[in-house]
């Protein structure tokens, strides 16, 4: 079982930054790709940015330039720069990995999920 906890999520204006973080703990052999996902109520999760083991990208439309995100595959971690945040970005964001608990066994998990409110 691998677990993911994020961290970093708060209130902040509108032009403002934040980092997220999310670290995997558990039976991890290797994660192959993780990324943030985003929800809002009344609507679908929609994916935010994801990045492989080795290093590929893809960012949706409305926050590439703005947001980077990034790994650590020594510490199982992912992390989302956010700046230049916009009151649409305000939602509950979400870690998600994959990857395989054993050679055998594959994994998707996903974290709690953190709030980021965008707010004058």
């Amino acid at each position: 079982q691998v677990q993911l906890v994020e961290s970093g999520g708060g209130l902040v204006q509108p032009g403002g930054s934040l980092r997220l973080s999310c670290a995997a703990s558990g039976s991890v052999f290797s994660i192959n790709t993780m990324g943030w996902y985003r929800q809002v109520p009344g609507k679908q999760r929609e994916l935010v940015a994801t990045i492989t083991s080795g290093g590929n990208t893809n960012y949706a439309d409305s926050v590439k330039g703005r947001f980077t995100i990034s790994r650590d595959n020594a510490k199982n971690t992912v992390y989302l720069q956010m700046s230049s945040l916009k009151p649409e970005d305000t939602a509950v964001y979400y870690c998600n990995a994959d990857g395989r608990t054993t050679l055998f066994m594959r994994f998707s998990s996903w974290g709690q999920g953190t709030q980021v409110t965008v707010s004058s």
